[in-house]
């Protein structure tokens, strides 16, 4: 089927439907054909199962990655916190409160 621009405008959803029908849909520009609607066509991704076979590690290695000091320390990279620093939280409370304030007399 062959159909003008502005025809194809307000028949775009009748026009989808037939090219996924597989019927062939040309849209002309002033008679002249310009463009051929097509279903695009869905391809899953394809997986090598075994792709990171090459990435061995020893069981030392895991066993490194789940010590609790290799938790402290991606804690310490995710809340920004300085080890012996109380909570951003804490300090923004005790600074409204007023605390360690000297009032001048």
């Amino acid at each position: 089927m062959q159909i003008n621009m502005l025809d194809a405008k307000s028949q775009l959803s009748k026009l989808v439907k037939a090219a996924l029908e597989g019927e062939d849909v040309i849209i002309a520009n002033k008679g002249v054909p310009a463009v051929r609607l097509v279903p695009v066509v869905h391809t899953p991704p394809s997986r090598k199962p075994g792709a990171w076979a090459h990435l061995k590690m020893t069981e030392e290695q895991i066993a490194a990655a789940f010590s609790p000091e290799t938790n402290v320390e991606i804690a310490q990279l995710f809340h920004f916190e300085a080890p012996n620093r109380p909570p951003a939280k804490t300090r923004a409370r005790v600074k409204r409160a007023g605390v360690g304030k000297t009032s001048k007399k």
